[in-house]
């Protein structure tokens, strides 16, 4: 019998380390399967409102490993970069062989590849999860893109299940309709959403674009009988029921206009989180054109020295989804 025969068929315990906008959702979403959590941040508040609710709190990495029935499954949620190194390091002297650790949040795959392997050297498994949803995620679901060991990756797929969307399960589809899917072998899963917020920048930057060509169509400097005194808020409402460009981001955008036409609220400061950068690197030792991503990206860029009416269109989709705030608090 493989160690991975001692998980239970459909409910597990896994560890949370990192309870921010998507973390404790996580453990909640989790929790209503009936999965038992072990939870832990720096934030001791965080930790106590999750206990609250029913998760097992510990007060630092040691105590959580303490508190996890052999083999371990640890899922790590917090800043990619030096914050999930930190953690890596210091959950592999903990851990044992047949472990398991799972990066959910925006890692450099290159980064997957190596801290896989470094962990396989001690027995322990490194997946990495590709994870959207942002902060509605626990209402509407986390689309996951899982990377590592094929078998371990089987074993937690009640996790990964009660993560995602509820679905119905096709037999030719197979996870993917569920709204997870194991994309393949270490950093396969933060490769694949790395190409999805690349898409992402792209999709958000038409949409601002457009948009600020609706809002200019009443500007001084267009001849008179080529204005418009366009209702943007009813427009977007529009394009949500029917049209080909129809998507969440729109229903973001639509709700933002409806709530503050002018998005006065947003200065159109928009930052980028390292995935589109890496994915016009990845482009480029592909030899693959990328003209629409690399332009959204560089448009990030200038965000940050001028604003534009659709930068803040920008800003106020990165706070729908991901709770995104622009620097400075607005």
């Amino acid at each position: 019998m493989s160690f991975y025969d001692i998980y239970e068929e459909n409910q597990l315990q896994i560890a949370m380390v990192g309870l921010g906008k998507m973390g404790a959702n996580m453990v909640r979403r989790l929790m209503r399967d009936g999965h038992e959590c072990v939870v832990f941040d720096q934030n001791a508040a965080s930790v106590a409102q999750l206990v609250l609710e029913g998760a097992i709190g510990a007060a630092s990495l040691q105590e959580l490993t303490e508190k996890l029935t052999v083999p371990r499954s640890a899922w790590i949620m917090v800043p990619s970069g030096e914050a999930t190194e930190a953690v890596v390091s210091e959950l592999a002297v903990l851990f044992d062989s047949k472990d398991v650790i799972i990066d959910g949040g925006n890692s450099n795959f290159k980064d997957d590849v190596r801290r896989a392997a470094l962990l396989a050297a001690k027995g322990i498994v490194y997946l990495d999860a590709g994870t959207s949803g942002g902060v509605w995620g626990v209402a509407r679901g986390y689309c996951l893109m899982v990377g590592g060991d094929a078998a371990a990756v089987s074993k937690l797929s009640p996790i990964f299940t009660s993560l995602a969307p509820a679905g119905e399960k096709s037999s030719d589809a197979g996870d993917a309709v569920l709204g997870w899917l194991h994309c393949g072998p270490s950093g396969a899963g933060h490769f694949v959403k790395m190409v999805h917020n690349g898409i992402e920048y792209g999709l958000m930057q038409a949409y601002g674009e457009g948009f600020e060509i609706l809002k200019q169509a009443n500007a001084a400097t267009v001849q008179p009988e080529q204005r418009y005194d366009l209702d943007l808020a009813a427009i977007a409402q529009l394009w949500r029921h029917g049209s080909v460009v129809s998507s969440w981001l729109l229903d973001l955008t639509a709700e933002a206009l409806a709530h503050n036409p002018e998005l006065s609220n947003y200065s159109g400061f928009v930052n980028d989180s390292g995935e589109g950068r890496w994915a016009v690197q990845a482009a480029i030792d592909e030899r693959v054109s990328v003209d629409v991503i690399s332009a959204a990206l560089y448009a990030r860029f200038r965000s940050r020295q001028e604003h534009t009416f659709a930068e803040k269109v920008l800003s106020a989709m990165r706070a729908g989804f991901g709770g995104h705030a622009e620097p400075g608090g607005k």
